[in-house]
């Protein structure tokens, strides 16, 4: 590999669940390199295990991939659709004497195992049929190809992320590369397809280092170029341990349900486990200009909901209205009993800057709006009907008539709201809080006379006038 070779990184996921949000940011460290070196991202969908994979986890990976905005440069790559390809090279290892027919059956195998494990050493295979002549062959057994594997020496890897790391070649055993009913395991299959598609940087999560040293043996049987290698230390959950479900979201489409930003959940995972300074909101852009491997440490990185929660907001007070209305009207449509029509799609867009300045994620941002699309009776939570007493009841059924006179601008309403406040002599939250429950419900919401303004001056007073003569 020269310096002029064009970078070509992969993503290379098994359809066998949901895109993770490790392999999510597995995703992005190699789309961002290939894009920091003007080089290409490729995918391909690791599909060989037939009976876990389905075209329905395929289906998840992708749309996560397209949420992320993590799209690949070519079309996917389907391993399955290469088994022919796989078989071929194995037969080539085969027939220059770099592998090996093995016709030890299922028993002997397990016996192997069993008998490893009492002695206490790890189970492996011992080699019966590397040297021995295939016509010696039991009848009716069906051989695997091993690896022809080197027995002495070690198999060293310069990884850009952890450094050099070896290996006895004593400690590894021949693997098989092709079962003996024909299909290709997965460590031959990776190979073969990173080869083939060109891959020249392999970055993955770093419990794929073990596979790596035998991967490398495959290379150098093939006398093949070997591809760099960068290990990624895995993402835990607060507590240091392997994260799983019960540590929150693990799923890329889950982070989308509850309300992430793409963006948002991107800036939070490149700054897991790869740093640049003080840097911390980054556009993608900017994450592209200063992404490299040399920013990436090799600890295991802790998933903090909180502050991933708190980056959202960051992101969401910078996002496009328009895009975030869309959204929210969305997520409102879903909701039983509220009304969707274009007086509330221009509610909703007119009070949005309000809107997400307090929210820090769609689910909230959506709960904030509700109440402009919630239909007449309202339904008022506790401290709203603590708030609407006798007093303020009467006190909102004399305002009714300033605000009706205003113009009903967010000056006009709040000039209106002052003098009254002024002439009753009542401070402005005296006026403004009972006015609020009043019209939302509920005692939060963006200023009174934003909210006023978006609402529409026949809505508002139709609110105010239901709890006055109510």
């Amino acid at each position: 590999m020269t310096a002029e070779t064009p970078i070509r990184t992969r993503f290379a996921p098994s359809p066998t669940g949901l895109l993770h949000i490790g392999g999510a940011r597995t995703a992005l460290f190699n789309y961002l390199f290939a894009r920091h070196h003007g080089g290409s991202f490729l995918l391909r969908i690791e599909d060989t295990d037939r009976a876990r994979s389905t075209p329905e986890a395929t289906e998840v990976i992708l749309k996560g991939l397209d949420w992320l905005g993590l799209n690949p440069d070519e079309p996917p790559v389907y391993q399955s659709a290469r088994e022919a390809r796989h078989a071929e090279v194995a037969r080539q290892l085969l027939e220059q004497g770099r592998a090996y027919r093995c016709f030890a059956t299922k028993a002997e195998l397990d016996q192997m195992r069993a008998e490893a494990i009492a002695a206490g050493r790890p189970p492996r295979y011992d080699g019966r049929w590397r040297d021995r002549d295939p016509g010696e062959a039991p009848p009716g057994v069906k051989p695997s190809i091993r690896l022809r594997a080197p027995q002495e020496g070690v198999t060293e890897v310069e990884d850009l992320v952890q450094g050099t790391v070896r290996v006895a070649n004593a400690e590894l055993d021949d693997m098989i590369i092709l079962r003996s009913d024909g299909t290709p395991t997965y460590l031959h299959a990776v190979v073969v397809d990173d080869h083939d598609m060109g891959i020249t940087h392999v970055i993955r999560g770093d419990d794929h280092l073990t596979n790596t040293f035998r991967q490398v043996q495959i290379y150098n049987a093939m006398g093949w170029e070997k591809p760099r290698f960068a290990h990624i230390p895995l993402i835990h959950g607060a507590d240091g341990a392997k994260l799983s479900k019960r540590h929150g979201a693990v799923s890329v489409l889950e982070f989308e349900r509850e309300g992430f930003l793409p963006e948002a959940l991107c800036n939070y995972l490149l700054r897991l486990g790869w740093g640049h300074g003080d840097a911390e909101i980054l556009s993608r852009e900017q994450a592209i200009e200063l992404f490299d491997l040399g920013g990436v440490g090799r600890a295991a990185s802790r998933m903090d909901y909180a502050k991933l929660t708190h980056l959202n907001g960051v992101w969401l007070r910078q996002a496009d209205d328009t895009r975030l209305a869309r959204d929210v009207l969305r997520r409102l449509a879903e909701e039983p009993g509220l009304v969707i029509d274009d007086t509330v799609e221009a509610r909703v867009s007119l009070l949005m800057p309000a809107l997400k300045e307090r929210a820090k994620t769609l689910v909230e941002l959506a709960a904030s709006a509700g109440f402009l699309a919630r239909p007449q009776p309202l339904t008022f939570d506790t401290k709203a009907q603590l708030l609407l007493t006798p007093e303020a009841r009467t006190m909102l059924a004399s305002l009714a008539p300033r605000l009706e006179a205003t113009d009903f601008s967010v000056a006009g309403i709040d000039a209106a709201l002052r003098a009254f406040a002024e002439e009753t002599s009542r401070k402005l939250g005296q006026v403004a809080q009972p006015l609020r429950a009043a019209l939302t419900g509920t005692t939060t919401s963006p200023p009174i006379d934003a909210t006023l303004a978006a609402l529409g001056r026949t809505e508002s007073l139709a609110r105010i006038r239901a709890v006055t003569t109510g």
